[in-house]
């Protein structure tokens, strides 16, 4: 199974969890870890600009990784998944959790 099947499988997954355990639209909380490279933090916030989203970043004690929280209301499952990939497309090393 190469990786493409395996992250497809995740989403699926992952959409089948949100749907039974959310009323939509709804908030939802993103989490992501980048390396400390401004550059690739703006590109993340941009992905969610324009959107009402509510950004905190935080900086790994040693500075080597920063962490990006971002919150905002999204209409169903399939938005949220769309920007999962989106940030996973975008930023190269970028970990979601």
């Amino acid at each position: 199974m190469n990786s493409s099947s395996k992250s497809e499988e995740f989403y699926d997954k992952l959409r089948g969890q949100l749907y039974e355990t959310t009323s939509w639209p709804a908030e939802y909380l993103y989490k992501f870890i980048v390396k400390s490279d401004s550059k690739k933090i703006a590109k993340l916030e941009g992905i969610f600009d324009n959107m009402g989203a509510v950004i905190n970043s935080v900086e790994s004690k040693n500075g080597k990784y920063t962490s990006v929280s971002v919150n905002l209301l999204m209409r169903d499952p399939n938005q949220v998944i769309e920007k999962y990939k989106e940030v996973a497309e975008k930023i190269e090393g970028v970990i979601s959790l």
